[in-house]
């Protein structure tokens, strides 16, 4: 496909999605189905395009004065993948391009309107309703934040040292363009890649199947790390879903101990099971909801346990960008029953001088502060640990809350807060 074709085509799937309210990869998907002449080079430009203008989609509206697919797609390529206007133009002009470029096109391509005019929201890439709630959280720095949370993401890896050392680790995924990520010592980054690139294939590596590293987020590494040392602990992953924080866990155990892994959702855990599997765990058992009573036995007897608890994911929109669009006032109240459930649920496994770890990828405050503050008020026999964390010291909050963000931490939007039973 020549440049106008793969526009083309990118705007065709960012109005299918405005029209059925699909999701992005849904719509890919039903493009690449239809387009099997379309390359693999093809489709890494398309999506990669698709997904950059979701990222950005109100304020490259706003610059271009036309908030519409093909207005963003155009402001795509000329503000943030800095093409120049002669090359769009050489593209929209082609015969499977995407038509002419108008005269107000043309001008906005050197002089987009400025966002100093733009409210907040627009500016920052999120939806009206959210303003007061990211107001809150970060004040005058909301459009910095937000920025941050519309660029791409890296692809974070972490070395699993249950099969490898640090040193073979990292001279493994070297081969796939991974370094130091810093902060953790087995945290490893692809940087993002650039426009219309493709990331590296990371399970393309052998060491991968070797179980040598595993795909993970700096911040969900960190996240695993708070709980401390965990060595011959019990610890219970309460909402281990496809098992990425269990693994880390179990590396920090170094097999000692026992790691329990349930989820509401049986479905999750069989990704738990096949990757505990390859990273050589074994002092993991499976809680499966399938059986009458999973957890049965174990009240008031374990040192740890982790609570990742469903969200509304609004710190992973760099790599869920279409997500934030769809959010809702209602998902964001059912969000929050959730957390409080599954809060009162877990804290009975707890034994008295344990430790409850409550961790979301959200960066609302109605999902983080607030919900431990109506648990603690719910279950006096808590109280918060501060995090004592050495390398993430400075993303501390002053009630003790760990607290990441892209802007601050280079990181997917984390919060974790870390309570001990003391009855």
């Amino acid at each position: 496909m020549r440049e106008g074709g793969r526009v083309s085509a990118a705007i065709e799937v960012l109005a299918e999605i405005e029209a059925r309210h699909f999701p992005v990869r849904m719509a890919l998907k039903r493009w690449g189905e239809s387009a099997r002449y379309a390359g693999s080079k093809d489709r890494a430009f398309v999506s990669g395009l698709v997904l950059d203008a979701l990222r950005r989609k109100r304020s490259l509206g706003w610059m271009m004065g036309d908030a519409g697919p093909r207005g963003v797609v155009i402001g795509v390529l000329a503000h943030v993948w800095q093409w120049t206007p002669e090359r769009i133009a050489e593209a929209a002009a082609e015969e499977h391009g995407f038509g002419a470029l108008s005269e107000t096109e043309q001008q906005r391509l050197t002089d987009p309107l400025p966002l100093s005019g733009a409210a907040a929201p627009v500016a920052g890439d999120y939806l009206d309703w959210l303003e007061p709630h990211l107001a809150r959280v970060f004040g005058e720095a909301v459009r910095d934040e937000m920025a941050a949370l519309s660029d791409r993401a890296p692809v974070d890896l972490r070395i699993n040292t249950l099969k490898t050392d640090l040193e073979r680790g990292a001279r493994a995924v070297a081969l796939i363009g991974g370094e130091p990520a810093g902060l953790l010592d087995a945290a490893f980054r692809i940087a993002a890649p650039q426009a219309a690139d493709r990331t590296p294939s990371v399970e393309a590596v052998p060491a991968f199947s070797k179980g040598w590293f595993e795909v993970q987020d700096l911040g969900s590494q960190i996240a695993a790390a708070v709980p401390g040392e965990i060595k011959g602990k019990q610890v219970l992953d309460f909402c281990a879903g496809g098992g990425g924080k269990t693994l880390a866990l179990a590396a920090a155990m170094n097999n000692s101990g026992q790691i329990f892994a349930h989820d509401s959702d049986a479905r999750r855990l069989a990704d738990t099971i096949r990757r505990s599997q390859r990273a050589g765990v074994r002092n993991l058992q499976i809680r499966s909801p399938v059986e009458a009573e999973p957890l049965k036995g174990m009240d008031g007897r374990m040192d740890v346990v982790f609570v990742d608890a469903p969200c509304t994911g609004s710190g992973t929109w760099r790599r869920h960008p279409d997500a934030k669009w769809r959010l809702s006032q209602d998902q964001l109240g059912k969000r929050i029953a959730e957390q409080d459930l599954v809060l009162d649920q877990a804290a009975p496994f707890v034994k008295p001088g344990g430790r409850l770890v409550y961790v979301t990828c959200s960066v609302l405050a109605e999902e983080n502060e607030d919900r431990i503050a109506a648990f603690l008020a719910r279950n006096p026999a808590f109280a918060v640990k501060p995090v004592a964390l050495e390398p993430v010291a400075e993303h501390v909050t002053p009630e003790g809350f760990l607290r990441l963000t892209p802007r601050t931490a280079a990181t997917d939007g984390f919060f974790v807060a870390l309570l001990e039973r003391t009855a």
